[in-house]
């Protein structure tokens, strides 16, 4: 270790690292627009200069090495002005955007402005006009007068998106961003950009102008895109979710995510073909009716069936304590060994970053819970066999499209029952029986188990007419804490959907059986107290950075 001293402070610090690397660990705040801890140095911001005794300049912290007995000055005089000067000189030629900038509110340069900077401009003459507007690629759009050429974005598409099209052209203050004669910034990744670029150069085409940040909520979440679990927090305004963006976790995805789980993980939250309330099929047509007639219904129709002629199915899309709950209800409550779980393995859809060819969000956990075939009991295969030999008269699906698999679709017409958990209409819906509309993963309170084995949680960060009441039974500092800039009567509050573990208790409970969970946390704590793999969690050893297993999971479901 080197015993090194910035600002009065001794520390020991590991000899590897950089100036900037050193104060961050010990959190002193050096300003900065190009450093990045996942990019490489490019030191061409000068933003972070500071004083180091017996060095004749000022030395910039992103790219001069700690050393022994070095003594470190982040705010005297000499810094302060030079910051200054840095400031002035970024902001000559950049535009009066902010009332109109995406960035606006988490932007460097706004708030770097306010404090460092001398807070009035000596620059008379005109401002230099570069292009704006410009789609960077099919995701993200460039506004080359907002650009500071901090190289962030350059470098993240060289040294981590391996797709090196984007460039320098020009010099001095004509300087502008482009890609290659020919190309665009189109990779899986490219998104990442927009959180990357400090300033409001890089912003997002789906999201432009929707919102401002601090007109939103901000809650955080877990990718369900895929089995990696990405780490995000979900921007909502009039309890409609806005965007996506990555959330900092070292052990699931560090600052990154993929596009397509930016953009097409939420907006079936608020998509026309989602339920308002249960449905029920009387003389051949599915009607919207109460919960309690819906459940009834369910409960009546599965009691005319022998528990060999049952068959449930999970969700790997759905929470463990969904899956746990609906694998006791079948196995305890009806007596049936006849459960499994339909995968969405997509073989090479991959890569050896982030993206798994498991397109679900919990096959393990779901499996880990119980969501399995008792010993003697039927799997898919087995399941859909049964249905179409008539040994198998009733299903009961749980938050899965099973009629969009062209087997299943053949099999359904036999059934007797088909009972079904969905969010929203389907095939598997046109031709159920019951219907009990589910919560969305943004709607409700769980957790999930990605495919190393290590449990996330999501929270709810969307009401529905269940969980608005629930939110009346609190003090309203809880609701205010909860969405502070949520629209209570917005997108989505009259919609009338439950969890599935609620619904599930609720069906079980009908059967005779004591199912009476007031959370999704008491599901849990049953879990950590039966599931082996489980043991010792709790949902604040979870937190937010996620509880790893000792053994990673192995299975993942069958795809039929």
């Amino acid at each position: 270790m080197a015993k090194i001293t910035i600002d009065d402070r001794a520390l020991e610090v590991d000899p590897k690292l950089t100036v900037i690397q050193a104060a961050r660990e010990n959190g002193i705040h050096i300003p900065h627009f190009c450093w990045h801890p996942k990019l490489s140095v490019a030191g061409n911001c000068r933003m972070c200069l500071v004083e180091i005794e017996k060095m004749p300049k000022l030395a910039i912290a992103c790219a001069t090495q700690v050393a022994e007995g070095m003594v470190v000055r982040t705010a005297n005089p000499r810094v302060i002005t030079a910051r200054n000067a840095v400031m002035e000189f970024l902001l000559i030629n950049h535009p009066l955007d902010c009332p109109i900038c995406d960035e606006a509110g988490e932007c460097k340069l706004q708030d770097y402005s306010y404090k460092y900077s001398i807070g009035y401009s000596r620059f008379d003459e005109d401002k230099v006009h570069k292009p704006k507007r410009i789609p960077l690629g099919p995701r993200v759009m460039l506004d080359d007068e907002r650009c500071i050429m901090c190289s962030r974005c350059v470098r993240f598409a060289d040294e981590i998106a391996h797709q090196p099209v984007i460039t320098f052209t020009e010099r001095g203050t004509h300087v502008v961003l482009t890609t290659f004669p020919g190309t665009e910034f189109d990779n899986k990744y490219s998104m990442n950009v927009i959180e990357l670029c400090p300033v409001g150069a890089l912003t997002s085409r789906d999201f432009r102008f929707k919102s401002r940040v601090w007109e939103m909520s901000s809650t955080e979440s877990i990718c369900i895109g895929c089995a990696r679990g990405c780490n995000t927090n979900l921007w909502v305004r009039n309890n409609e979710i806005l965007r996506l963006t990555p959330r900092q976790n070292e052990a699931v995805n560090s600052y990154w995510m993929c596009d397509h789980g930016r953009l097409e993980t939420f907006k079936f939250v608020h998509g026309e073909n989602r339920l308002n309330a249960p449905l029920v099929r009387k003389e051949g047509a599915l009607v919207e009716v109460g919960w309690d007639e819906a459940i009834a219904k369910a409960v009546s129709d599965l009691r005319m069936f022998k528990k060999s002629e049952i068959a449930g199915i999970g969700s790997a899309g759905a929470t463990n304590e969904d899956n746990y709950l609906f694998q006791k209800l079948m196995k305890e409550v009806l007596g049936t060994k006849n459960i499994d779980l339909v995968g969405h393995v997509v073989e090479g859809d991959e890569d050896d970053f982030l993206l798994r060819a498991d397109k679900t969000p919990n096959a393990a956990g779901a499996r880990q819970v119980g969501v399995v075939p008792s010993p003697g009991g039927a799997d898919v295969e087995t399941i859909i066999r049964g249905i179409n030999e008539g040994t198998i008269k009733a299903l009961y699906v749980m938050e899965e499209d099973v009629a969009s698999n062209p087997r299943f679709a053949k099999a359904l017409p036999n059934l007797q029952l088909l009972i079904v958990h969905s969010h929203e209409r389907n095939k598997t819906v046109e031709q159920a029986d019951v219907v009990l509309s589910s919560s969305t993963y943004a709607e409700k309170n769980g957790t999930v188990t990605n495919f190393e084995g290590r449990v996330q949680r999501i929270r709810q960060a969307v009401t529905t007419v269940e969980s608005d009441r629930a939110l009346d039974g609190f003090a309203m500092s809880r609701w205010d804490k909860f969405a502070a800039h949520n629209d209570r009567w917005g997108k989505g509050t009259k919609r009338d959907a439950r969890p599935s573990w609620r619904i599930v208790a609720a069906i079980g409970s009908a059967l005779g059986a004591k199912m009476k969970y007031g959370s999704a946390e008491e599901v849990f704590r049953e879990i950590a107290e039966k599931v082996p793999a489980f043991k010792g969690m709790s949902y604040a050893k979870v937190g937010t950075m996620g509880w790893k297993m000792e053994k990673s999971p192995s299975s993942v479901g069958v795809t039929v």
